[in-house]
Parts: structure tokens; sequence; C-alpha cells
């Protein structure tokens, strides 16, 4: 084919084709299209050049393994969220808390999404748990933030907030029952 022909070929197709004959010159087309994006995507969050670079190769490693494991319909966006978890990954390791709640309370496995509507719904997920999160009583936002953002012990949490460990328990037990309750009635109001 001559490159006129590989341009007009869509994504879909070309991913088709790697899972036809595992070729991953197809794959290396279909990434091509996309370097910039993931660089953007990197720099947005690193916040460094080299960093940034470096993420772009992880990810393209990342991408192969991860495509041998399991079909993916819509590759820019789960492209995106791949990318997305990975920067997100590499703050959390370094321990720069630099972004906001929302993003560094979900850094999760990307699943498969459905384009659009499956952003907007993560949007909205998003927005939900910062409200929500923002909501709780202070002692409750301390532990969970501890917790599960800086992921602290029960006994490294009561030593850094003079709590006791049953009182940091019962901060976090209750602190996730009101997230929860939180986010369903935000969920339930925005139709989601």
């Amino acid at each position: 084919m001559s490159a006129p022909e590989l341009n007009n070929i869509t994504d879909a197709g070309l991913l088709a084709q790697y899972y036809t004959d595992g070729n991953n010159e197809w794959l290396g087309l279909l990434m091509q299209r996309y370097t910039l994006l993931l660089y953007g995507v990197c720099m947005k969050y690193l916040k460094d050049e080299e960093e940034a670079k470096d993420a772009v190769q992880q990810i393209f490693l990342k991408v192969i393994a991860e495509l041998q494991k399991y079909p993916v319909t819509y590759f820019k966006s789960w492209l995106y969220m791949i990318a997305k978890n990975y920067c997100l990954m590499q703050l959390r390791d370094k321990g720069k808390n630099t972004l906001p709640v929302t993003e560094r309370m979900i850094i999760s496995p990307p699943e498969e999404s459905n384009g659009t509507l499956y952003q907007w719904q993560k949007d909205i997920t998003l927005d939900a748990l910062h409200d929500a999160v923002d909501e709780l009583n202070a002692e409750q936002k301390q532990c969970i933030i501890l917790f599960y953002l800086k992921k602290k012990s029960y006994h490294e949490i009561a030593t850094i907030t003079g709590f006791t460990t049953m009182q940091v328990k019962s901060y976090l037990q209750n602190g996730k029952r009101n997230l929860k309750l939180s986010i369903e009635k935000k969920m339930k109001n925005n139709k989601v």
C-alpha cells in the first residue's frame, strides 16, 4: 500500500489488521497518529520535556503489551486513558500531589470506553467525588486523604493526626460511607 492509502485506513482498520496478522507495523502506523497527543498529555501532567518523552516511550511499550491481552474498540480514548493513568502513577510514585483530588483519587487500570459518553460520565463522576470529599468533616477528610492518597497505614495516620487507631478506623469507615452516599446522590441528580 502507498502512504496515502495507509493514511486513509481508519484506527479500527489498523487495529483489525494488527489483530489479524500480529504485524507490529500496523500498530506503529496507528501509534504515529497519536504521538503528539501522547506527548501533550504527558506534558500536561509531568510538566517536564524529558520525562514526557520517556513516558511516551513507556506508554508505547504498555500499549503493545495491553493490546495483546484483549481487543480494543475505541483506540484514541483508550490510549488517552492509558497515558493519563501512566502519568498519574508516575506522579503518585514520586509523591507529587500537585493534581486536584478528583484526578488523584481515580488512579485505576484503564477500562475499555465507549467514546464521548464514557468520558462525559467519568468527568461527572470525578466532579461528584471531588465535591463529596470536600463535604466530609475535617477528620474524615484528613483520614481519607492520608489513607487513600498518601498510602498511610492506620498507625501512621494516628501518629500524624493524634487520633487513636480506633478513631482512624472509624473516620475511614464513616468517610467511605459518606462518600458513597454523597456520590450516589450527586450521580442520581445528574442522571448518569
